[in-house]
């Protein structure tokens, strides 16, 4: 599905290198390749290993690093960020990464996520005297590194990390070193590469393709790896981890080409897709998939079912940001720019039209209709995940449960509201074993919580909505 379209928004992707002379451009291409990640705003910071500089813009890769500017940031080490606001909101001042400045140096940081005890630590901080230059939930791991008593950099940081709560994947970098963190419940993937004798790091291992680097390992919950002239280091900074990796990267926001902890996010949407045709029994004459997150799922349920696979929805690749707006009224009409149905693939046909997921469930009636009126005889929606819901708070823009149609209608009554023939879901057993992951435990170290209501952190009560609050479990 169009993530701009149907409203299901990751925060962001990170990006970074060590120790190589092309460090910014390396991180130019590495934060193309998440892209997808996050559209609102990109940004580098460099070091020379005497001071760092900076680059940053609303807009996309391409439109705010031209090839002068690029050329200007000079240094053999690099962080890079693309942004989707969740947290504070847009602004050109929370593009990141966030670059601070003092007396004793500089610090740039970079984040992937979102922290559910920002606000109550952002209360103390403040009752403290720090004044925050910006709205976003990034800034306070600055203030509680500058305000830690210890002495060098690394304590500083593992003490503040220990602070915090919720989903990060953090690149915090000095003059002299670059640090990498992830949360005790690894709730967003990154990954450890190397091209040459550099050191790179990224949200998604589809980064490394892109600019040449290995894959050498995922970073693990409650890791911090540094990396310096003296080589990489690793130790944790906590001993209370509990791995829950969000399952919407593998069913949704993770470009196919990316692996997860071993994972294929291609292989894993077919086998969701497999699974959901063993869990429905529908008579139809063509299966269709959503471009683009739910082809992989539409051929694995044409393979299992033996339906075929039918190129029935077309996206229209050329349409500019203009037509991606907020209102519902110009969000449905964005779907009539960016998807076209094939009426010689779906005319008189019994479509089974493959989803990844349904969140406000405009998008899906919408198709449903464009398939109808292109002369589909009937239209059977197939979502290759459960249904959505409780919000998240971990870095999705779905934070309330009025923006989720699940929560509050049955699956007959959302059939009834986006006018498809049949709806079904993939169950949550379903959709563990189709991704396969091995790890013990009754959700194999996934993030389930916006299936099934079961948070893997505490939920502050002030990240919450008042109305919001008795809701989560």
């Amino acid at each position: 599905m169009l993530a701009e379209l149907k409203g299901l928004n990751e925060e962001c992707g990170i990006f970074g290198v060590w120790g190589h002379e092309k460090a910014a451009q390396l991180t130019y291409y590495g934060l193309h390749s998440l892209q997808h990640r996050g559209q609102e705003g990109t940004g580098i910071v460099v070091s020379d290993g005497h001071a760092l500089q900076g680059l940053k813009g609303e807009g996309l890769v391409t439109e705010v690093f031209k090839q002068d500017k690029l050329d200007e940031l000079n240094g053999h080490a690099a962080i890079g960020h693309v942004r989707y606001a969740t947290a504070g909101g847009g602004g050109y001042e929370n593009v990141q990464p966030l670059l601070f400045n003092s007396q004793e140096g500089g610090l740039a940081l970079a984040h992937n996520g979102n922290l559910v005890n920002a606000n109550a630590l952002k209360h103390q901080l403040e009752r403290q005297g720090s004044i925050f230059q910006t709205s976003s939930d990034t800034e306070v791991l600055a203030h509680l590194i500058k305000r830690s008593g210890y002495i060098s950099m690394k304590e500083r940081v593992k003490n503040a990390l220990s602070m915090l709560k919720g989903a990060y994947a953090f690149l915090v970098m000095t003059e002299t070193e670059l640090m990498i963190a992830l949360d005790p419940n690894g709730l967003r993937p990154l990954s450890i590469g190397m091209i040459g004798d550099a050191y790179c790091v990224a949200s998604e291992t589809c980064a490394f393709d892109v600019v040449g680097a290995e894959f050498i390992r995922d970073v693990q919950p409650g890791e911090l790896i540094t990396l310096s002239d003296e080589g990489i280091q690793s130790e944790p900074f906590t001993f209370s981890t509990q791995k829950a990796i969000c399952t919407m990267e593998y069913i949704y926001f993770s470009r196919p080409d990316s692996n997860i902890h071993g994972i294929n996010i291609h292989t894993a949407r077919k086998n969701l897709g497999k699974r959901l045709a063993m869990e429905t029994q529908i008579e139809a004459d063509v299966v269709t998939g959503v471009p683009d997150s739910s082809i992989s799922a539409a051929i694995g349920y044409a393979e299992a079912s033996g339906i075929p696979y039918e190129l029935g929805l077309i996206k229209n690749r050329y349409v500019g940001r203009t037509f991606i707006q907020p209102s519902q009224a110009l969000r449905e009409q964005g779907v009539k720019m960016k998807l076209s149905p094939v009426r010689g693939v779906v005319e008189g046909k019994r479509v089974i039209m493959v989803d990844d997921s349904i969140v406000r469930g405009t998008t899906s009636r919408r198709i449903v209709s464009m398939l109808k009126a292109a002369g589909a005889k009937e239209v059977h929606v197939c979502i290759s995940s459960p249904p959505i819901k409780n919000p998240c708070y971990y870095g999705i823009d779905t934070s309330t449960h009025e923006e989720l149609i699940a929560s509050a209608h049955s699956v007959e009554q959302i059939r009834d509201i986006i006018g498809a023939d049949s709806l079904t879901f993939l169950s949550v057993e379903g959709t563990i074993a189709g991704i396969g992951r091995k790890e013990e435990g009754e959700t194999c170290g996934q993030c389930m919580a916006c299936f099934t209501g079961k948070y893997p952190t505490e939920i502050y009560p002030d990240t919450l909505l008042p109305h919001e609050k008795e809701l989560v479990r």
